[in-house]
């Protein structure tokens, strides 16, 4: 049995809820971690740029799913779903730990921040367009919208970009994790692009 079939099969017998469990641990250790005064002189930020560094770990991991399946014929996509909305938490937490904990719902000072720092608008829109994508992620909306719930939901794309651009420009010095992050988006968004190529290629080989 080949390493892709033994994963397969290991998928097969593993539901998939509790991921949502598992990946909710990070935001619930990060609260923890502030909680008692273990993020550092400025926890507020710490917890902020922690939830959204979650965030981006798990939109990799969710653009991530196609490419194993079409390359390595790894199918993992009955976690795709759990993986979509942990990032549509994540970036959430993370909107409302800035809004409310940095910004302490000040709407004129909030306001003020996005004009000095635009990439805070970015992750707004992300979080927008995620919205839909949350409300639609479960079987009723896939049966109701059908081929439209495809469409839809190629949005992904629109808010990776916008994620990979605001973790540029919200870090003043990358580090190499983010410098991996930053290459891992060009790589799985490139993907999309050169798929049928790619696919063809495959079958014809």
């Amino acid at each position: 049995m080949s390493v892709s079939s033994s994963v397969n099969s290991a998928v097969r017998k593993i539901p998939a809820w509790p991921l949502y469990i598992l990946g909710l641990i990070p935001a619930v250790w990060g609260f923890y971690l502030g909680a008692t005064n273990q993020l550092g002189t400025d926890p507020v930020k710490t917890f902020e740029i922690f939830l959204g560094l979650w965030a981006i770990r798990f939109l990799l991991l969710t653009l991530a799913i196609t490419p194993l399946r079409d390359l390595a014929g790894v199918n993992l996509i009955k976690y795709r779903r759990g993986l979509g909305l942990l990032v549509f938490w994540y970036v959430l937490f993370h909107f409302l730990v800035w809004l409310i904990l940095d910004q302490q719902l000040m709407m004129a000072q909030a306001i003020e921040d996005i004009t000095k720092r635009p990439f805070i608008m970015l992750g707004m829109a992300a979080l927008v367009l995620l919205i839909p994508l949350a409300l639609t992620s479960f079987n009723f909306a896939i049966r109701k919208l059908r081929k439209n719930w495809n469409k839809l939901h190629k949005l992904i794309y629109v808010i990776s970009i916008l994620a990979a651009i605001h973790l540029f420009m919200a870090t003043k010095v990358l580090d190499t994790e983010q410098y991996v992050y930053l290459a891992l988006f060009v790589v799985l968004l490139g993907y999309r692009i050169a798929r049928e190529p790619i696919l063809q290629a495959k079958r014809a080989a």
